[in-house]
């Protein structure tokens, strides 16, 4: 589901994703964070490798918090919510929240993070303000 600020990105939790005791490691949250940001990039017409090759951007993680509230597990159906909080010239601050689907419509809150992403030049990796056609459609 998209709108221009917010998307959410459904992940399936496989064996993979998991430590030996069944439960989401750690790290893997940030990627499933990651993939909701990419894939709401993709759904507003912009392609990163696109971005890098056409006008020398990309946007990099330049901090974080994360707040594990719950363990995911192994096979859960998982919402991954990427918001837009704070545009700034060259930064957009994200708050991402994970949620598990449950019966009924259920959801409950597992991980919670506000993640800074910074837009770069690809030859210089300085920032750089935010290209004006991604600019546009979040204002």
């Amino acid at each position: 589901m998209t709108y221009l600020n917010e998307f959410i990105f459904p992940v399936r939790v496989y064996y993979e994703d998991t430590d030996a005791g069944g439960v989401v490691y750690h790290a893997n949250y940030l990627r499933f964070m990651e993939r909701a940001r990419t894939e709401w990039l993709r759904t507003l017409g912009f392609e990163q490798d696109t971005l890098a090759q056409e006008l020398n951007a990309v946007f990099v993680v330049a901090g974080l918090e994360i707040a594990y509230r719950k363990p995911a597990r192994f096979n859960d159906a998982l919402l991954v919510d990427a918001k837009i909080d704070t545009i700034g010239r060259a930064s957009l601050l994200f708050k991402q929240e994970i949620w598990r689907e449950g019966r009924n419509n259920s959801r409950e809150l597992l991980t919670t993070a506000s993640v800074k992403v910074v837009c770069v030049n690809t030859g210089t990796f300085r920032s750089m303000t935010i290209p004006t056609a991604i600019r546009e459609l979040l204002q």
